[in-house]
């Protein structure tokens, strides 16, 4: 899908879907959940315009139209979704040397980083129905690039090669055919991984840990109120 697809669309005249979907993608679902109103609407609209609001309502096509399909399918579709948006670095976007969007952020900027879409795909294939346990946001390094590098991993089981979901290389390939990447941590919600090789992992702890998820999640509640 390119970009001048995503942005073309139109807004449904009768958003009670989007507004359930919307919700349910947009908090943080861990703990909470926070119903999406029209007036958060109209203030994602006010800030960041119709086309921001458009994506969204694809988005929420997408989801819905596709929840009985495999998971095959899910993650190539929500895959192709977000890798039509612009990779930007932090420090364009935000101002920032490291920040992590929420998804409304980075479906508002339709521009981010790779941790960017690396978060707002594992919301996305969680809310398809998708188990959180098959999903892990993996820190890497790209050993190409030589740098930090962020990508999601899809375990269907927990003894099989997961398949990786990146922005930079677009088609979903298994890890073990990823040479370019070796992974540094991982986490969902729920667990903290650390990489001793690309084949043993060790639980590290609790994704709180993490301050730069703390503060994302924190930004997700406050979208709502």
């Amino acid at each position: 899908m390119n970009p001048s697809q995503r942005h073309s669309l139109p807004i449904r005249s009768k958003p009670t879907c989007l507004l359930l979907c919307f919700a349910a993608f947009f908090t943080s679902a861990i703990a909470h959940h926070t119903e999406l109103t029209t007036e958060v609407l109209a203030k994602i609209e006010k800030k960041y315009g119709m086309l921001a609001k458009a994506r969204a309502v694809k988005l929420d096509e997408l989801i819905h139209s596709n929840l009985s399909e495999s998971e095959t399918t899910k993650l190539n579709l929500v895959n192709d979704f977000f890798n039509g948006a612009r990779f930007a670095n932090d420090s364009e976007i935000w101002n920032k040397k490291d920040y992590w969007a929420t998804p409304i952020e980075f479906i508002g900027r339709d521009a981010g980083d790779c941790e960017d879409f690396s978060i707002a795909k594992y919301y996305a294939l969680k809310l398809m129905g998708v188990d959180t346990s098959k999903l892990r946001i993996t820190y890497v390094k790209a050993l190409k690039l030589n740098q930090a590098h962020m990508v999601l991993a899809y375990y269907p089981s927990p003894s099989e090669d997961p398949l990786i979901l990146d922005n930079l290389n677009q088609r979903i390939r298994p890890a073990k055919e990823r040479h370019d990447l070796r992974p540094v941590y991982s986490f969902n919600a729920d667990e903290l991984w650390i990489s001793r090789s690309r084949n043993e992992e060790l639980k590290a702890g609790k994704p709180t840990q993490l301050r730069l998820w703390q503060d994302m999640q924190r930004r997700m509640n406050k979208e709502y109120n």
